[in-house]
């Protein structure tokens, strides 16, 4: 995302002497993405930001997957996984809901400050279901409220500080990059006219964060043999990491608020991709909100059957009251997910009480993946077990 920012101090020209007030060097970081070839930024540390002086390793918790077979719908409760948040943080007490080799979907419902934290794996996307957390990050702080993404680049460095009412965390994290879909940005990176959020509904840190301190321990995600590929060290840095006294660039973490998201209608029903919000690799992520549906005298408002041909479908329902599921159980909190291969669609009872409605007030996240999804621990902790025959009312005895 070509959106270029400045930052607290920096030098009139990039890689060029840029001294303390005692005269000593501030230490230059390029923090880029594939290579040199793709959004960077600079940053300026008052410390050497590689001097490490331990690393040992940071056991994470369970991230096995078992495969969705024999192949089936499931309905996953989340608001069920956690019921004493007063000692879980945002970081260490993710529970895994849903994963493949492209992305990960956890929950955490967190009243303690997290640890300092870096997933070098890729980027995440963490929605703020509910409560408030301040994201303090080596770029600046974030204030993060109800309806919020918060998007945080790979390796950056940041932790969670949740709100008096804690915060209700729907964690997406990437094997790749996250931003924008590439249709709604001209080709040197602008929103264009018909997207449905543009730069002004981005908000970056406005100032630098800098603390000092010395043997400061950052929990790093990072690529390894462990479960799906995946594991953690604790390292320990000589200095503070939020040392950064400027920084400018293309890169950076950010919130966006599901509220600014302008949602896209038309006479019959609109497909999905209409929802589109940001993209990754192998995956997207839409977002249903409030709004004015099909207006055709003949319509019907509700989803039309449809396969999945290469996709797995998540959809995580956070607000309002979702049509298209009346009668299968599905509420607040929920997860639906209808795998690639299986046809699906409302509930029988919601076509014929959607006809004539005028508006939906309803909010949902919705995660698209290109290679099948298994379940986490999470995911199998609160499965309903049930949900994949209510269409047909019974199962087979």
């Amino acid at each position: 995302m070509a959106y270029y920012r400045q930052v607290g101090e920096v030098p009139p020209k990039r890689h060029t002497q840029f001294r303390k007030p005692d005269g000593g060097l501030y230490y230059e970081e390029l923090m880029g993405e594939e290579g040199f070839s793709s959004d960077s930024s600079l940053l300026y540390h008052a410390g050497v930001p590689s001097a490490i002086v331990d690393s040992q390793v940071w056991d994470l918790p369970d991230l096995a997957t078992v495969a969705n077979h024999p192949l089936t719908p499931r309905h996953l409760k989340l608001h069920d996984l956690f019921t004493d948040t007063s000692k879980a943080n945002a970081v260490e007490d993710r529970r895994l809901v849903l994963g493949n080799g492209d992305v990960r979907i956890s929950y955490a419902v967190a009243e303690q400050p997290s640890p300092y934290y870096r997933n070098a794996i890729g980027d995440e996307c963490v929605y703020v279901e509910k409560g408030s957390a301040t994201v303090e990050t080596v770029f600046g702080v974030l204030n993060a409220v109800q309806g919020d993404y918060v998007i945080i680049p790979r390796a950056t460095t940041h932790r969670w500080l949740p709100g008096p009412q804690g915060v209700h965390a729907y964690c997406i994290e990437a094997n790749s990059h996250i931003a924008p879909p590439k249709r709604y940005l001209s080709r040197y990176g602008q929103f264009l006219e018909h997207s449905p959020y543009c730069e002004r509904d981005l908000h970056p840190a406005g100032e630098p964060l800098v603390v000092e301190g010395t043997d400061v321990e950052v929990l790093v995600k990072h690529r390894g043999n462990g479960a799906g590929g995946i594991v953690g060290s604790r390292m320990t840095y000589a200095t503070h990491p939020f040392d950064v006294v400027g920084w400018d660039g293309c890169l950076y973490p950010y919130t966006f608020n599901v509220s600014d998201f302008e949602p896209i209608t038309g006479r019959v029903h609109q497909p999905p991709p209409v929802h589109q919000v940001f993209e990754g690799y192998n995956f997207v992520v839409c977002n249903f909100v409030p709004r004015k549906v099909d207006y055709h005298p003949l319509s019907v408002p509700v989803p039309y059957y449809h396969s999945n041909v290469d996709s797995d479908e998540v959809m995580f329902y956070c607000g309002g009251d979702y049509e298209a599921r009346k009668g299968s159980g599905i509420g607040l909190g929920s997860i639906s997910l209808h795998p690639g291969g299986y046809a699906h669609g409302p509930q029988p009872s919601a076509i014929e009480a959607s006809l004539g409605a005028e508006r939906f007030e309803e909010l949902a996240v919705m995660v698209d993946t290109f290679r099948p999804l298994e379940l986490g621990e999470g995911g199998q902790a609160v499965d309903d077990g049930v949900y994949a025959w209510t269409w047909a009312g019974r199962r087979k005895d």
